[in-house]
């Protein structure tokens, strides 16, 4: 992420309104999108509305402000706890009447998303890039330029970069309160460990969420409509983890049908049919959905200039990230694709650098996806279900961290790495992880990947003693059936 400065900047006014470059939307893809394109030399605007407790500028987005960076925070300080609670012994250290105070847990999080704030700050005024605190919509387009209203001031510019993100969904008939029904944001805010949680969908925001709570001490239960846990993983990976997560404590239910979600002064009512029909009522201190996000275009005043949106609301664009309108380019959640903070960021830098006539890519096929629960889940490329959805004669390979030293040495041995590759090139296709470190071993099999090694590529690189990542060379030599340590 940003660097880290004691210095913050930003101008509500600029001498100039006239730019080569403005980007709407200060989080991940738009911070990034206009850092590159100063780096190429443009006049760069940036325009990113989100506000901290004091009302000052919050750029980052909900990646920074509600996202990924609080929550790997709450997570951190989570997983110290059930360490201390839970774990420590075995180590031979005594930890008695160990006790969270959840308020100063919150409070660490909220330092940790300011220092990111000000570390993008910084990184506007290192790069010269003009920051408007509010909301940028369309007003016009005039002569092959647009412009773009914040607050009192009208910027104009031929080139626009939109990244505005998405919003998390709601259920229907339960709107969020963030007091009782909570989004990711009231999530995030929690003053205090509630006895009971229920939790409607089981993707990343609630796994991770769920997780968080759990280990504090609430019941956490989690509703989810579909009929399988984990559907975009790997089913080897899936079915470890709803083993994993089921034995630490979460319930899950599948394929239930919810009907109500009543909320009143002592909690929520969820009614809900399971997987057999059966009716069924949970009650609940806090209810968190997250149930998926929906593109933010909220204020943008598309009409003005006929942008194009489709069906589901979202920024139609081509290969390229270019809308219906020239000179105007969508990134991020916005548009198609997974909604991932690093997606969005490698759109940002191929957008800046495909205005500056380079060759902007991204390669969807090797995008990383990571879930920071405990064990943490990491995968990229195709998974077995999609290899032989497509017909792909491909081999398997899969390596334990119960056979793994360091995994030993740490005390977490649960899980594995599979590879896939193809059965006549050896390609590697496809590598799932779930274990200790899985978010940073993914980055070889990225790696690996953009490269087209094969697993015979891995598997002959020599590997630090004792790491984790031996456990990925095991498993690309599993994929020839020469494991050496299992």
């Amino acid at each position: 992420m940003a660097l880290l400065s004691e210095a913050p900047f930003f101008t509500e006014k600029t001498m100039s309104k006239q730019f080569d470059v403005i980007v709407i939307g200060g989080g991940p893809g738009g911070y990034i999108a206009a850092i590159r394109a100063a780096q190429l030399g443009f006049n760069t605007a940036c325009i990113d509305e989100w506000k901290n407790a004091a009302g000052g500028p919050a750029p980052g987005g909900t990646c920074t402000n509600v996202g990924c960076i609080p929550s790997k925070a709450l997570l951190q300080s989570s997983e110290h706890f059930d360490h201390a609670t839970h774990h420590f012994a075995e180590h031979g250290i005594s930890a008695k009447e160990v006790k969270m105070d959840v308020a100063k847990m919150v409070a660490r999080k909220d330092v940790v998303v300011k220092q990111n704030n000000d570390g993008i700050l910084y990184l506007f005024k290192k790069n010269k890039i003009s920051f408007f605190h509010g909301r940028g919509s369309f007003a016009a387009s005039k002569d092959g330029a647009y412009e773009i209203k914040v607050g009192d001031d009208t910027l104009v510019a031929k080139n626009v970069i939109i990244a505005t993100g998405s919003n998390p969904r709601a259920l229907p008939g339960a709107a969020f309160d963030e007091e009782n029904i909570l989004s990711n944001d009231g999530a995030l805010r929690l003053g205090a460990v509630p006895k009971k949680l229920g939790v409607i969908g089981s993707g990343v925001i609630g796994l991770e969420m769920g997780s968080v709570w759990r280990r504090l001490g609430a019941e956490v239960v989690i509703l989810e409509a579909l009929p399988t846990f984990l559907g975009a993983a790997d089913e080897g990976v899936a079915k470890e983890a709803l083993k994993v997560f089921i034995n630490q404590g979460l319930k899950i239910e599948l394929g239930v049908k919810i009907s109500e979600v009543k909320s009143g002064k002592k909690g929520v009512t969820v009614a809900y049919a399971n997987a057999k029909g059966e009716a069924q009522e949970l009650a609940v201190d806090k209810l968190i959905v997250s149930i998926g996000r929906v593109a933010n275009t909220i204020g943008l005043n598309t009409e003005a200039v006929g942008l194009k949106l489709d069906e589901r609301g979202t920024i139609v664009v081509d290969g390229d990230c270019k809308t219906n309108l020239p000179g105007v380019w969508a990134v991020g959640d916005l548009v198609r694709g997974p909604m991932l903070a690093h997606k969005a960021e490698e759109e940002g830098v191929a957008v800046a650098e495909r205005i500056a006539g380079q060759h902007g890519h991204v390669n969807f096929n090797t995008i990383p996806y990571v879930i920071y629960t405990s064990p943490e889940i990491a995968w990229v490329g195709r998974s077995e279900q999609q290899l032989k959805a497509d017909g792909i004669a491909y081999k398997a390979g899969q390596f334990p961290f119960l056979a793994n030293g360091r995994a030993r040495a740490l005390g977490d041995t649960t899980g594995f790495v599979k590879f896939l590759a193809d059965a006549t090139t050896d390609e590697i296709l496809g590598v799932h992880i779930i274990g200790p470190s899985a978010s940073e071993l993914i980055s070889e099999a990225v790696v690996a990947m953009e490269f087209r090694a094969s697993a015979e590529d891995i598997a002959r690189i020599c590997h630090a003693h004792p790491s984790l990542s031996e456990s990925t060379k095991e498993a690309a030599l599993a994929v020839d059936k020469r494991t050496l340590n299992f």
